[in-house]
């Protein structure tokens, strides 16, 4: 059995979340398959695009269905944490409804230009296993045009203008709006306590 199935969900970034997996001793497979991400000790559903397409993707493998009956931890990243709401105002989509709520585009404004790209670090971090170690000043790397907004789902936020949702869980589910992979010391924290789950 694999530690990490992390589904190919068209992005950009699966082989450096792979990679980053491995350095820290997970065995884990990029894969779109329905019977190996069901069989997977953990899920990894990252994302790099636009929310419409990544859920045609989704439903075209059979996962759309899938993702939503997993018991084991599953762990959505940037648009993948997105994807687990209901609702996404980017091509006006309907997600997996995992977490309740919708994801809206950011409003730019001086000094915010969107997308929100850059370090930043996380405030009102709650008591989350995903979020062990990890405290107010430290940066991590956020690129996203779209986001959550903060609501009883919300593990830690953002301020990027308003408080955003920067991390999300509702039981075995949790998503990061921010790139662990990308976040040096800190990202692999993340991905080391996502491990642990």
């Amino acid at each position: 059995m694999i530690d990490v199935a992390i589904i190919d969900s068209g992005g950009a970034n699966l082989a450096s979340l792979q990679f980053a997996l491995e350095r820290l001793g997970a065995r884990a497979l990029v894969s779109s398959d329905a019977d190996t991400i069901a069989t997977a000790e953990r899920v990894l559903l990252p994302g790099v695009g636009a929310a419409a397409a990544a859920m045609r993707r989704l439903r075209a493998a059979g996962l759309a269905e899938l993702i939503p009956t997993l018991r084991v931890p599953l762990l959505g990243i940037c648009l993948g944490m997105q994807l687990l709401f209901e609702h996404s105002a980017e091509g006006d989509t309907a997600c997996l409804g995992v977490v309740g709520g919708r994801v809206e585009l950011l409003t730019p404004a001086p000094g915010m230009p969107v997308p929100h790209m850059g370090w930043n670090t996380l405030e009102e971090i709650g008591e989350d296993p995903l979020l062990a170690g990890i405290d107010a000043d430290d940066y991590l790397y956020f690129v996203h045009s779209y986001a959550a907004p903060v609501s009883d789902s919300t593990t830690a936020a953002v301020r990027y203008g308003q408080p955003l949702a920067a991390a999300v869980r509702r039981d075995n589910f949790c998503g990061v709006q921010f790139h662990p992979e990308r976040s040096a010391t800190v990202g692999a924290q993340i991905l080391r306590n996502f491990l642990a789950l």
